[in-house]
């Protein structure tokens, strides 16, 4: 069985606890700052500051569990501590991911 991008039952549940409109504004909030997030990634590494990729990273990975986004959740935790590297190859992967996770999210708040 394919992972679904987001899983709809986190999603419902942070709607459930915080608010639909609230959870809306996260997501929205998220996909503003998302972006910054990979941009950060790759000028860490091109600064070779482990640190800041580090953070970068788990940064994205809180942020994307909060909403539902296990699979890059998943590929952010590995990223993050899988040590720094100068390969863009996963923050390619992490940007894909997070295109795929941005479609899903705006088709659930409707925007």
């Amino acid at each position: 069985m394919i992972e679904p991008v987001i899983d709809i039952a986190v999603y419902n549940e942070l709607a459930d606890t915080a608010g639909a409109e609230f959870a809306a504004e996260l997501a929205g909030t998220f996909m503003e700052e998302a972006p910054g997030m990979l941009a950060e990634m790759r000028a860490a590494q091109a600064a070779g500051s482990a640190d800041a990729f580090r953070r970068a990273a788990h940064s994205l990975k809180t942020n994307g569990i909060t909403f539902g986004a296990n699979r890059l959740g998943a590929m952010a935790r590995d990223v993050e501590l899988g040590g720094f590297v100068t390969d863009a190859a996963p923050v390619d992967a992490l940007e894909a991911e997070y295109r795929k996770v941005a479609a899903a999210l705006k088709e659930i708040i409707g925007g």
